[in-house]
């Protein structure tokens, strides 16, 4: 059978223009760098009846893409691409997302045409899931946590500047090896330090005790310190093969408080527990009958404070060497949970778990 000339002419003919293309698509914007965003909901996607709904709109309802061109300045400062993980309030984050998210932030980081991530996403939990992503992303280049305190319909918006920012810190070269950050207000936070400490003002993200990493002026990101404690690729915990995570439960405590909820926890099958004491990690002497318990059951108690702000010291308000407590050194006890999870797929022994608190 003769070959035919015209087909074979034509073939390679689509194959010159294909290859043509791709070639200029990517020299297209070649000094810009490559950002994904990662959207998973929030107040950032949120939409109110009128411009001046900022309390009761109706959050995480616009998708990625309508984000991205909501804001047609990123295609300025980065070559963009865009994908939808969840579409949820952040009150409702789950382990399951949390995997999926790392997982795909690690595969996308992998890759040499991306230089830096984005993940959108609501204030309630936002901290939670940089400090979870701060521990397992595999990878030194930029990744940013951001979101909005106003949904995108609001007169004064915060979400489009903070997106818009966050975008140029993603792919700023000096970002790289900071760790996850948050980007909201025009400050720059380490994911391990920063913590939502008003419920209604833009400026509700503050790092206490640590500070900011850094501020934005103008349209430049500007860092003044970077975090101490390990992070990202120096950290021990891999969540490539991880379908779920240990059960870790928060005890609140407060005056009269008999231990009901540690029981609660116990019998409801958790494998670590957080108590977020008064003060400097207090724990109630009727509760002591629970926490025994709980430890007979094999329960890992880490203690956190319910003051928000401060160092746990070990055995000073508990013997911890005593009942083999943790001391959560400054981790709050939202934060405290995330590395008790973690910490419990590698090991149960306290001696290991209180080394990883003073690293991590």
């Amino acid at each position: 059978m003769k070959p035919n000339k015209k087909l074979i002419l034509s073939l390679v003919i689509v194959f010159l223009l294909v290859f043509s293309l791709q070639i200029t698509f990517a020299a297209e914007n070649p000094t810009k760098p490559n950002v994904v965003i990662l959207a998973t909901g929030g107040t950032i996607a949120g939409a109110g009846v009128t411009s001046t709904t900022t309390v009761g709109y109706t959050a995480a309802v616009t998708p990625v893409d309508k984000l991205i061109s909501n804001v047609p300045e990123l295609t300025k400062v980065a070559n963009i691409s865009g994908e939808q993980v969840s579409q949820i309030a952040s009150e409702s984050m789950t382990m399951e997302i949390w995997l999926n998210l790392a997982k795909r932030v690690n595969i996308l980081l992998a890759q040499h045409n991306v230089d830096g991530i984005v993940v959108t996403h609501g204030t309630d939990t936002l901290e939670e899931t940089a400090y979870f992503l701060d521990l397992v992303v595999k990878s030194k280049k930029p990744v940013v946590l951001v979101g909005s305190m106003r949904p995108g319909t609001a007169m004064s918006a915060d979400g489009p500047l903070n997106l818009y920012r966050a975008v140029i810190l993603a792919g700023t070269k000096e970002a790289a090896g900071k760790g996850v950050m948050v980007m909201l207000n025009d400050t720059i936070h380490a994911g391990r330090e920063v913590t939502k400490t008003i419920t209604d003002r833009v400026d509700t993200f503050q790092a206490p005790i640590a500070g900011v990493l850094g501020v934005f002026s103008g349209d430049q990101p500007v860092f003044y310190r970077k975090s101490l404690r390990k992070n990202t690729t120096a950290t021990e915990f891999d969540v490539t093969n991880l379908t779920t995570l240990p059960r870790v439960d928060i005890v609140y405590h407060y005056a009269g408080n008999a231990g009901t909820m540690i029981d609660a926890a116990t019998n409801a099958g958790a494998k670590g527990l957080v108590h977020a004491g008064t003060g400097n990690g207090s724990i109630g002497k009727a509760e002591y009958p629970a926490v025994e318990n709980a430890l007979k059951n094999g329960v890992v108690i880490v203690r956190s404070s319910r003051v928000g702000n401060g160092i746990i010291s070990r055995n000073g308000e508990a013997n911890d060497d005593k009942y083999g407590f943790i001391a959560s050194d400054n981790l709050n006890p939202q934060k405290a949970r995330i590395l008790l999870m973690l910490a419990l797929t590698k090991t149960t022994d306290v001696k290991e778990i209180q080394q990883m608190f003073w690293e991590y």
